[in-house]
């Protein structure tokens, strides 16, 4: 199993950034896609982004493309996402995930294996 742990949400005022933390604990974290989702109040949870096993492929939502960044340090087993500009749409639960599988369908959260139990991000106007 992996034990997945995010930190770093919190309040920020329209256009200012936050970095979210990932930690990783258990299996080897290198072995695994890891994706950050996203949960609204009333909306279903949406695929922000994800990043391959090497750090050398990633892959964004429409919606985050161009204003938030996918890392990881494998060396540290903890993956990052930065978010720049961020606007009250944001407004959600952040969660990171791992999948041990192929590149293949990673917006699907069904394709996933572990997640973190969220960290709130609250952007105000």
């Amino acid at each position: 199993q992996v034990q997945l742990v995010e930190s770093g949400g919190g309040v920020v005022q329209a256009g200012g950034s936050l970095r979210l933390s990932c930690a990783a604990s258990g299996r080897t974290f290198s072995n695994y896609i890891m994706g950050w989702f996203r949960q609204a109040p009333g909306k279903e949870r949406e695929f922000v982004a994800a990043i391959n096993r090497s750090a050398g492929r990633t892959y964004y939502a429409d919606s985050v493309r161009g204003r938030f960044t996918i890392s990881r340090d494998n060396a540290k087993n903890t993956g990052y996402l930065q978010m720049d500009s961020l606007n009250p749409e944001d407004t959600a639960v952040y969660s990171c995930a791992v999948r041990d599988g192929s590149w293949y369908s990673i917006i699907m959260t069904s394709n996933y294996d572990y997640w973190g139990q969220g960290t709130q991000v609250t952007v105000s106007s």
